[in-house]
């Protein structure tokens, strides 16, 4: 659309009678809407133009005419098509060049979104004067063309009609700007680049949606007509400057209805939610629900899209309702002296929200309660007021308390409510009475005595009341405490009586004060007691005689230096104490002989020597002290003085010092009992070690049972007559680790030959508890250990043998020697002195022998591998592994 008389400054704005179907850019572009078939109501609409500065008016009608699609009229359709040419660079004016206008701009092309094709779409032909010339290349460039979204936007090089390839969506991309270029055939550039620009025109495609689907907003209850409430808002996709983005609101429901069904409004272009009616009241309607409908095209119902969504506005409290007493008057009864006691259970009525502070209540007594005895809290969860009591209560003084009680909210009421702001109710307590303890009046009490009172002096009368005037009961005393006991009580009547002689330099007199509880109780139900405490403050009287202090003290033999202060220890205070006098007994006559006393002041004297020398040693020296007491008391007190050797410095340097220094008979004592136990767990150890040894030493070699040869052990009496060895020591042979050493053997059966002088070697040490299997090993080990053994024989000299008995059949053993080889070892050499086996049985303690020996019995010398017989048949076969031994009693050694 555009106007023939109108100059371009003028703002116009466009507006379609239809504008569900057909819509007016700003430029006067009218296009249609949507698609739908042409019929004879669409074929006709009006057009309106307004001026926005002059408010002046238009009007114009757009008939529309269905066009035939046949080929000639697409030919001259295609011919239509607007043709963009490219701008001049220079012209000629009487043969001067001249400069093309710079505010030469080609018109955009505006191109509805969702358009249903056909597709390629052809929009506009770009076309240069020199093709009549020259034969050219058309392209574009830019987003859409060459640029991502690539392929939008087509050119035909040769033609230059420009084309869209699909439909475009004006919410992704609302404009696109693109270059077209003309080129020759050989690349070069003919033409400038001209600008092409592309508006997407806005459909209305797009329903409006809400920010959220479900809106909450508040507003007290009793607010005025034109409260402002919430906002509520929604969006649309669509061109917010174009119909299609400009959305109306408005309510479709409201539920409940009551007390109006149209208590709220709404701002159809802001969405803000307002009140329109009064009565908003959250005791009858606590929440309201809207249905708050949003429509674009200007909220027209017709061709606008809508969409809806939910607004909740509860109704918040206000204090609008005080709360009542369910009742005018509560009771409640508590015992006397009870506190923290809950007396009575005042409930209220508030018709506004629990648990706010329009609903909390705040409880306080406005009258019968002077003392402020009663106190009254809130119970959070009930809102009920709970009486307690927080002084003590008596019965005695009153017996029942009315109190006048008032209930208000934490917040004040609301403005223009008519109910009064709080509630009254009156509290009626009763006392109980109950059986209160008895108490002494005063407590404690004081008295003062002279202390030295005999036995069975009245003290005074210590007695308890009983505050329960109104129960008719007696009260009985004992006593609870008298740690020195010297009192006794009355138990009728309180009076307190001595048993012993007080005595105010007792221990349990603390400050000159004695306590001493006693206990009254009465004969209620339950029985009831109280303490009282009797303080005696105890004068003192002139009952101590003073002591020399200190009572021991050092001394040099001679006068200069020699001097010993002293002073007076008296348990009196005064008068009775201090200043004290000293003076020395006229006997014995030794004492003021060599010594002098002289009084320093009321409480020091200085004892020193009268002689120019005294010996060295303990002296004991009395001393007379009096007190100033009246009669003042006078005591001789034994000075234990210690005259010693001193240095230069007059400092005691004989050993006497520590005697004189006051060890005493229980230190030395002492001493002594530490020093026996000191020797009696030295012999304990010593003891203990020897038992250890003993047990160690008595210890069985671990073999096997089979080999053990004491299981061989058999008597034969057959085979004797007249041979005197019956009395043979066996233990020797069984037992080698009894067999005495060397060393104590008497000379006669020592062997005769020299000891060589050399270190002892170091032989193997037996396993405490050793495998039977290891025995062999360690055999040939201790063998090789003898052999190289410098203070053993190496040969058989003169030897002593023990006495076999005479008559024996055996032959002698002197000629056996020693062999340094572990094979050449036989058993047949074991009642020799061999040195390899002797070694082994006497230094490692071990019994290897085959066969004890009861008898002489007739052995032959062997080697490896010789055999001979035994003399008993009949003895069994030999279980050593080194020997075997056939039934006919021949053996063979394998060693």
């Amino acid at each position: 659309m555009k106007f023939s008389n109108c100059n371009g400054k003028r703002k116009v704005q466009y507006e379609s009678s239809e504008p569900a179907d057909f819509k007016v850019d700003e430029d006067g572009m009218v296009y249609a809407v949507r698609s739908f078939p042409l019929s004879s109501e669409h074929s006709k609409f009006l057009i309106y133009a307004q001026d926005k500065e002059t408010q002046e008016k238009w009007q114009v009608a757009v008939k529309l005419s269905l066009k035939p699609a046949l080929p000639e009229d697409s030919v001259k359709e295609s011919r239509e098509i607007e043709e963009i040419v490219f701008p001049r660079q220079v012209t000629k004016h009487n043969g001067y060049l001249q400069r093309q206008k710079r505010d030469w701009v080609i018109p955009p092309i505006n191109l509805p979104e969702n358009s249903r094709g056909p597709f390629p779409q052809e929009l506009v032909r770009i076309r240069s004067d020199r093709d009549k010339n020259l034969s050219l290349r058309y392209s574009v460039t830019g987003p859409g063309a060459d640029q991502p979204p690539t392929g939008i936007f087509i050119i035909n090089p040769i033609s230059g009609q420009l084309s869209v390839t699909k439909p475009l969506d004006r919410e992704l991309i609302a404009r696109f700007h693109l270059r077209a270029h003309a080129v020759d055939i050989n690349g070069n550039q003919v033409e400038n680049p001209i600008d092409i620009v592309i508006n997407v025109i806005d459909m209305n495609d797009n329903r409006p949606e809400f920010l959220h689907q479900v809106w909450n907003g508040t507003v007290p209850e009793g607010s005025k007509p034109g409260t402002y409430v919430m906002t509520v808002t929604a969006i649309d996709a669509d061109d917010p400057n174009a119909l299609n983005g400009m959305l109306r609101y408005r309510i479709l429901s409201q539920a409940p209805s009551t007390p109006s069904p149209n208590m709220f409004t709404i701002n159809n272009e802001t969405g803000d939610i307002i009140t329109v009616a009064a009565g908003l009241d959250r005791e009858k309607v606590q929440q309201y629900t809207l249905i708050i409908q949003a429509t674009d095209m200007e909220g027209n119902p017709t061709y606008g899209l809508s969409n809806t969504a939910t607004a909740v506005i509860t109704v918040t409290d206000v204090n609008d309702n005080p709360p009542e007493f369910t009742a005018m008057t509560f009771y409640g009864e508590v015992p006397e002296n009870r506190v923290d006691v809950i007396v009575a259970n005042l409930t209220v009525t508030d018709k506004d929200q629990p648990h706010t502070p329009a609903w909390n209540a705040i409880y306080r007594i406005s009258g019968g309660d002077p003392a402020g005895r009663f106190a009254i809290q809130t119970d959070p969860n009930s809102n009920d007021g709970l009486v307690t009591v927080v002084k003590p209560i008596d019965f005695e003084t009153n017996r029942m308390y009315v109190l006048t009680v008032a209930a208000e909210n934490q917040v004040p009421l609301a403005k223009g409510i008519q109910h009064p702001p709080q509630s009254t109710a009156t509290v009626s307590v009763t006392v109980i009475d109950v059986n209160e303890n008895p108490y002494f009046a005063p407590n404690p009490k004081i008295i003062r005595q002279e202390e030295g009172l005999h036995a069975g002096t009245v003290l005074t009368t210590f007695t308890a009341q009983d505050p329960d005037r109104y129960m008719q009961q007696n009260i009985r005393y004992t006593k609870l405490s008298d740690p020195a006991n010297w009192l006794k009580i009355d138990s009728v009547n309180g009076q307190i009586t001595t048993i012993a002689v007080l005595d105010r330099e007792s221990p349990n007199v603390k400050n000159n004060i004695y306590n001493a509880t006693f206990l009254a109780s009465d004969n209620g139900i339950p029985p009831m007691s109280g303490t009282g405490t009797l303080q005696i403050y105890l004068l003192d009287i002139n009952d101590n005689a003073p002591q020399v202090l200190p009572q021991e003290a050092e001394i040099c033999e001679t006068p200069d230096p020699n001097s010993i202060n002293i002073t007076a220890l008296d348990y009196d205070i005064d008068p009775n104490a201090g200043p004290f006098a000293f003076d020395l007994p006229l006997s014995p006559v030794t004492i003021k002989r060599n010594w002098t006393i002289t009084r320093l002041n009321g409480d020091f004297a200085q004892l020193n020597l009268k002689i120019k020398f005294l010996e060295a040693g303990i002296y004991e020296v009395p001393i007379i002290i009096t007190d100033s007491g009246n009669p003042p008391k006078s005591n001789i007190s034994i000075l234990r003085v210690k005259v010693c050797q001193c240095d230069s410095n007059g400092d005691c340097t004989d050993v006497d010092r520590i005697v004189g220094a006051g060890l005493g008979t229980g230190a030395i004592i002492a001493i002594l009992l530490c020093i026996i136990i000191l020797l009696i767990l030295v012999l304990m150890f010593v003891v203990w070690m020897k038992r250890r040894d003993k047990e160690r030493q008595a210890k069985q070699l671990l073999i096997d049972p089979e080999d053990d040869v004491r299981d061989n052990i058999l008597k034969y009496d057959e085979e004797g007559g007249g041979e005197e060895d019956q009395d043979y020591d066996l233990s020797q042979l069984q037992q080698p680790d009894t067999v005495e050493p060397d060393a104590i053997k008497p000379v006669g059966i020592r062997r005769l030959d020299e000891r060589p002088i050399h270190a002892e070697p170091q032989y193997p040490v037996r396993s405490a508890a050793p495998h039977p299997g290891d025995i062999g090993d360690f055999i040939n080990e201790g063998l090789k250990a003898a052999d190289n053994d410098p203070t053993a024989p190496p040969y058989d000299s003169l030897l002593v043998f023990d006495y076999e008995g005479s008559g024996s059949t055996a032959g002698s053993l002197s000629s056996l020697n020693s062999s340094s080889s572990e094979d050449a070892l036989n058993v047949a050499k074991i009642p020799g002195p061999g040195v390899a086996l002797r070694t082994a049985l006497q230094k490692y303690e071990l019994v290897i022998a085959l066969f004890t020996i009861k008898k002489p019995l007739a052995w032959q010398p062997a080697v490896s591998g010789e055999q001979w017989r035994k003399p008993d048949h009949r003895r069994k076969t030999s279980s050593h592994p080194g020997i075997d031994c056939t039934e006919d009693g021949i053996c063979k050694s394998h060693q």
